[in-house]
């Protein structure tokens, strides 16, 4: 089977961290089996007008590769403007967040940009033959756009073979930190808003420094490679953004064995929910910082658990074969 995947975000050049969660998702695919085509529409670098000017480079890559179905892996006006001129081909559609729930930017012009995404986003759910969201509390944004039986919830996978326990000491000892410290890592990329670093901060100033003095560490421009060493020499997973879809790095901080403290967002309750050693906390300083604190007395890792391989980056490849196969066998077929 082949597929033509299409996603705005994909490790290139000018960003090799971005996008690696898709990058992940294609590996899968081809890893069981599947021929797959990445057709990266690189908005940052061609700006806004790049989704406008991609029908060419659609009908080019349909011509040569013949694929049997079209992946966006992104919602927005990519995911409209390709499901309005897909050449006859089945189209599904993965949304991971923002894309449904929108973006709170400052200022008036980013607020109405995000809004026109959400709305360009259900547009191209009613178009696609199949849908897919990262968790299920994205199925009620979609706003009855499409029937429940036309959704499947596939989070992102994670390479298990990457992301696992590694020994803590070590992973201290190569980014130099001190080895009697609380070390706390936060899940930001790059000061976006949304995440809240300013109440991730707060909640580790307000942490008792009587003992293991805590210490923030941000993850921002990390290469990707390096990050199962963040989190192996972290003593806990910080996270307090206002909302997400499915976040990753809390997939992969599991993996690896860290315990997270987040505010409830996303799907995070329903990956923590019952492991000892994580909590949710509420959205502000004095309660994050209490959790911190009992991550902190407890002093051990989590247990890896057998629910994380259900997110191995193969077997969520094969939940998107079989929703390539309801789709390409389906009336609307060619």
């Amino acid at each position: 089977m082949r597929i033509l995947a299409i996603t705005n975000m994909y490790p290139s050049a000018q960003g090799s961290g971005r996008g690696v969660f898709v990058q992940e998702q294609v590996k899968g695919l081809c890893a069981i089996g599947l021929e797959v085509r990445v057709l990266f529409v690189d908005r940052r670098q061609e700006g806004p007008l790049a989704y406008y000017r991609m029908h060419s480079k659609i009908a080019s890559a349909v011509a040569g590769f013949d694929p049997d179905a079209i992946h966006v892996m992104y919602g927005g006006v990519m995911a409209d403007q390709v499901a309005r001129y897909h050449h006859g081909r089945p189209l599904m559609v993965t949304f991971h967040g923002s894309d449904l729930l929108g973006e709170n930017l400052s200022g008036w012009a980013r607020k109405i940009m995000s809004r026109y995404g959400v709305s360009c986003s259900r547009k191209a759910a009613r178009e696609a033959d199949g849908v897919a969201v990262v968790a299920r509390h994205l199925v009620r944004a979609l706003k009855g756009a499409v029937p429940p039986d036309k959704i499947r919830v596939i989070p992102c996978g994670i390479d298990l073979e990457r992301f696992r326990p590694m020994d803590l000491l070590v992973c201290k000892q190569k980014l130099g930190w001190k080895a009697d410290s609380f070390h706390v890592l936060f899940a930001s990329s790059n000061g976006d808003p949304v995440k809240r670093p300013w109440l991730a901060k707060a909640a580790v100033t307000r942490l008792s420094r009587a003992d293991r003095t805590p210490e923030l560490h941000y993850l921002t421009g990390i290469p990707n490679a390096e990050v199962p060493v963040w989190l192996n020499a972290s003593d806990a997973l910080l996270l307090t953004s206002m909302h997400e879809g499915s976040p990753t790095v809390v997939k992969e901080a599991l993996a690896c064995g860290l315990p997270v403290v987040s505010v409830d967002v996303g799907d995070v309750a329903e990956r923590i929910e019952g492991i000892e050693g994580c909590h949710l906390a509420q959205p502000e300083p004095a309660d994050l910082a209490a959790k911190l604190g009992l991550v902190r007395r407890r002093a051990q890792r989590i247990k890896r658990g057998t629910r994380i391989e259900e997110l191995s980056i193969l077997r969520v490849a094969e939940k998107l074969k079989r929703c390539y196969e309801e789709i390409t066998s389906g009336p609307g077929a060619v």
